[in-house]
Order: C-alpha cells, then structure tokens, then sequence
C-alpha cells in the first residue's frame, strides 16, 4: 500500500525495532501528528490469552481520567418513566419500540446503548444487529441496568468498554491528539490497569505481551512492556 509523504516523514521518526517508555512513546506520537484535524489516539495491547476459553474472554470497563475527547451517543432503550430519567441525565435518545424498529431497518448512529432489564427479552431480538458493531447492552460492562442516570452520566464521562478480539488483543481509543501528554498518559494506564485486573488466574506465561499506541494518521509506536509493568506497581 502507498503510503503519504506525510506518512512517511512521521515514520522516519519512529523506529520500528525500538520499544519506547511510556512518557517518551507519547511524546513521538504527538510529535507524528500532522493531520489538519484532530486525530484520534489508539491502543493495541496483545495478551497471552486464549479467547477461545470462556475464562479467558477478558471483557471489562474503565473511566478515561480524561475521557475520550469524543461527543459520546447514548440511546437508552426503555419503558416510560425511566426514559424521562434517561433524557435528563444527558442521553441523546430515550424510548423503546421506535428504537427497536429503526435499529432492524439498519440505523446505527450511535455510539452506546443502555437498556434496563425489563425489557432485554425485545432487545435480544437485535443481537445479530448490535453485536457485530459492539453495541449489545451487557450487564458486565454495566449497560443493563435500572439505573440509567448513572449509566448515561459515566458513558458521556468517557467510561469506555473494551473486549478481547479472536485473536488476543484489545483495541481501544485512549484520546485525541490534542490532548496533553499528561492526559494521554493518564488514560493508557488507566486502561492497562484494570486490563492487568482482569487477568485470569488459567493464564500461564506472560499475559501482557505487548503495548502500541497510533494517532488516526500516524505510524504506531511501541511502548516498552517492562517499565510498563513498573508504572502499574
């Protein structure tokens, strides 16, 4: 594939053979962001894990300390009262049947889904549309509840949710590009940390395998998994 000019005057300043500290590792990315926008900030992190093993789905949440740097969509999927409660906590969507019928038409402009209890036998119906976009309200990641004003409040705050893939890594959006370094590096620990809580006792061997972080234009930029490790003592 052929990449920019850009792209690769970025990559010049990355080696590829190098694994950088967490502080220097921010540093280059935001120094390789060049982009006219505001770039989003990525994570991949690789564990020793098989996903294939129900006790080693590792699946979870965690509250950015600096959020995401994204205007975050909630659609609450309930029955009157709490749909009042939704909208009034910031939800940008509250309601049930209307919902429900769009969501099967194909509508998807939405970046999370809270749904209480009672009525997740109708939006079971909708696990062939959600779960492939990562959308399905799940009592784990805390979007299947009763209390909708907490769950809306803590998604609109930047808590993100984050899964395993079929192949062993996690990943997530840790910022935006103009967020300071201090924030960025507040954010990745914030994810490893409780990546590193999750870590299943079946897991034999090093279970975090490897860290990089990449802007939406940039290269990626591995970061070193020792002193990682070291920071999260």
């Amino acid at each position: 594939m052929k990449r920019s000019k850009r792209y690769q005057a970025n990559s010049g300043q990355v080696d590829p053979n190098k694994q950088y500290p967490l502080d220097e590792g921010v540093r280059i990315l935001k120094e390789t962001c060049s982009a006219k926008f505001d770039e989003t900030v990525d994570i991949a992190v690789r564990l020793g894990v098989d996903p294939k093993k129900a006790d080693q789905m590792i699946r979870g949440t965690v509250a950015l300390p600096s959020g995401t740097g994204k205007q975050v969509r909630v659609l609450v999927l309930c029955k009157p009262p709490k749909d009042k409660e939704a909208l009034e906590a910031g939800a940008d969507m509250a309601g049930l049947d209307e919902y429900i019928q769009k969501i099967e038409q194909g509508w998807d402009d939405i970046d999370a889904i809270v749904a209480t209890p009672d009525v997740m036998k109708d939006v079971g119906k909708l696990g062939r549309f959600l779960g492939r976009k990562g959308l399905m309200p799940n009592p784990k990641a805390g979007t299947v509840t009763f209390e909708v004003a907490d769950a809306v409040k803590q998604l609109k705050a930047g808590r993100i949710e984050f899964r395993v893939d079929r192949y062993g890594n996690v990943h997530s959006i840790i910022g935006k590009a103009s967020f300071s370094p201090e924030q960025l590096t507040e954010n990745i620990k914030a994810l490893l940390e409780q990546i590193m809580r999750l870590k299943p006792v079946t897991v034999k061997g090093q279970y975090l395998r490897g860290v990089s972080i990449s802007s939406t234009m940039g290269p990626g930029v591995a970061l070193d998994r020792a002193t990682l490790l070291e920071t999260m003592r």
